[in-house]
């Protein structure tokens, strides 16, 4: 028989599968020898008592054969000739799986990067926190993978209604991703490995007969009586489809500027703004763990907090255990910066976004930019940031007992920000708004959490890249553009998605409707 089943095991005995098959075997009656196997279905960590638990939920084979895990296995077949195709503006994680699913449905994918491939935009993220040069069209935002080819590669999400997470998650271990994804609570590639399966992508997409171009940034979007009939690059080629799916990210402002001069319809929305905070890794565990030590069955502690402060969300943002703060700027003279761990998840520090929402009151005083007021707001916060960091993407960093008391720190604690932090003041970076319920929100943590909130904890700004400022609009059944017939804007930098995950299904999902376009 197969049974699925529950056991709460301590750290060590959640590491051992012998230890495993005997509490499955006394949970169910049996002797150890009449189980052939078992499946880790889900496992996830409970610390909330003193004594920390690994809840496990596992599919048990008892007394016949042990199956191999069933998982999606995705079938890329080798593109006629004459297959339709679609283009595909952007390579993260929502063009990357629409080019996957498009090829299984016998569609070739034309997928158009302004960035370079993940080896050359290596070079480009050295030169950023080297020299404090960035490359405006080579950084941790645009190249190969999008943001979250370096920003960590966490998995985790709650958009379980948009799509199949355990498809997705297929996927990535069918180009090369641990099988532990399929399982763990809060699945995690690490930016070490991510790279290798975004390559193994790419490969896939062009041995099928899909197309894969770099350094090809779109400046135009063409149409004929409100059509989309292709696009045009910076260097003057013209590529022509009548489908097209838009899938440039976040951060992507020349694509914002560029509808709003077509008189292509977006609006401004709502996103959320603060800094980077970073303690010792040592620190949240023990807060978290309820111990002086990490017990060394226990991965990196991590952690979520969130807080209502006159009347807006405050809230920790791509949390990473055992990482590093890097420049996630796009642009000379303004400066972002973001989070990302490796797989193994141990640098001495942990680092999370903490941020505030913002909405149109806070972008009033951008009301003459139309649907771009929030773009712009976050733009003057990031010129603010690198002013008062000093130049070459130097970061403004107080500590948190500090920024609470409006003091400047006299000194700063060890940051893991290779571009270096300046002690500054963050009233001068940060809106009032802003600050003020930072400032809140911390103490709260801190009664919520045992020594969150302290003076070994640093904070760097700006976290501003929290999502899109501007949402491109579509119509719920065709998932078009209202105005433009064949445009399919997707993703981050659409508004539709919040992480590498839910991309990667919003991608799928507007693939299918060109399917069924192609196949009607």
């Amino acid at each position: 028989m197969i049974q699925q089943l529950s056991l709460k095991l301590l750290p060590s005995q959640a590491a051992s599968d012998t230890t495993i098959i005997g509490e499955a075997a006394a949970a169910l009656g049996v002797k150890s020898s009449a189980i052939t196997g078992f499946h880790l279905l889900k496992r996830s960590i409970d610390a909330r008592s003193r004594q920390v638990y690994f809840m496990l939920t596992i599919k048990v084979f008892v007394n016949e054969p042990f199956q191999e895990r069933e998982r999606i296995i995705p079938i890329y077949d080798i593109l006629p000739a004459n297959a339709p195709q679609a283009i595909i503006v952007g390579a993260g994680p929502a063009g990357l799986f629409a080019a996957l699913r498009l090829i299984e449905a016998g569609i070739r994918p034309i997928v158009l990067e302004r960035g370079k491939d993940v080896r050359a935009r290596r070079r480009d993220l050295a030169a950023l926190n080297k020299t404090g040069v960035v490359n405006p069209e080579s950084n941790y935002c645009f190249g190969e993978g999008g943001a979250g080819t370096y920003s960590d590669g966490k998995l985790y999400t709650r958009s379980n209604k948009r799509g199949d997470i355990n498809r997705i998650l297929s996927i990535f271990v069918h180009f090369g991703a641990t099988e532990k994804i399929m399982y763990d609570a809060h699945p995690h590639i690490g930016t070490n490995k991510l790279p290798h399966i975004i390559v193994a992508m790419r490969e896939q997409i062009i041995n099928s007969g899909g197309m894969v171009l770099f350094e090809q940034k779109v400046t135009d979007i063409l149409t004929r009586n409100n059509q989309v009939t292709g696009v045009s690059t910076a260097d003057g080629q013209t590529f022509s489809a009548s489908q097209v799916i838009l899938a440039t990210g976040h951060s992507a402002r020349d694509i914002f500027r560029l509808l709003h001069q077509k008189n292509i319809f977006i609006t401004a929305k709502p996103f959320a703004l603060g800094v980077r905070v970073e303690h010792p890794q040592a620190l949240i565990d023990s807060a978290q763990y309820h111990c002086p030590t990490r017990n060394e069955y226990l991965p990196p502690a991590s952690y979520s907090l969130v807080e209502q402060v006159e009347g807006r969300g405050v809230f920790s943002f791509c949390m990473c255990p055992g990482g590093i703060i890097a420049p996630a700027s796009t642009d000379p003279g303004e400066l972002v910066v973001n989070g990302w761990s490796p797989s193994r998840r141990d640098n001495p520090y942990a680092n999370s976004g903490m941020v505030v929402t913002v909405d149109e009151t806070d972008f009033a005083p951008f009301a003459d930019k139309g649907p771009l007021a929030a773009m712009y707001y976050q733009q003057m916060v990031e010129r603010d940031a690198f002013t008062a960091g000093g130049g070459q993407f130097v970061a403004p960093a107080q500590r948190m007992t500090d920024f609470v008391h409006n003091k400047l720190s006299a000194t700063l604690p060890p940051c893991s920000y290779l571009p270096g932090v300046n002690s500054a003041d963050l009233r001068d970076v940060l809106p009032v708004s802003v600050h003020q319920r930072l400032a809140a929100a911390f103490k709260a943590f801190g009664r919520k959490m045992k020594g969150y909130y302290t003076a070994d904890a640093i904070l760097v700004a700006t976290e501003s890249r929290t999502s899109s400022p501007v949402r491109i609009p579509r119509e719920d059944d065709t998932l078009m553009h209202p105005q433009i017939s064949g445009l399919y804007p997707c993703g981050e930098g659409a508004g539709y998605a919040g992480g590498i995950v839910s991309a990667a299904m919003d991608g799928e999902r507007v693939a299918e409707r060109i399917v069924a376009f192609y196949h009607a």
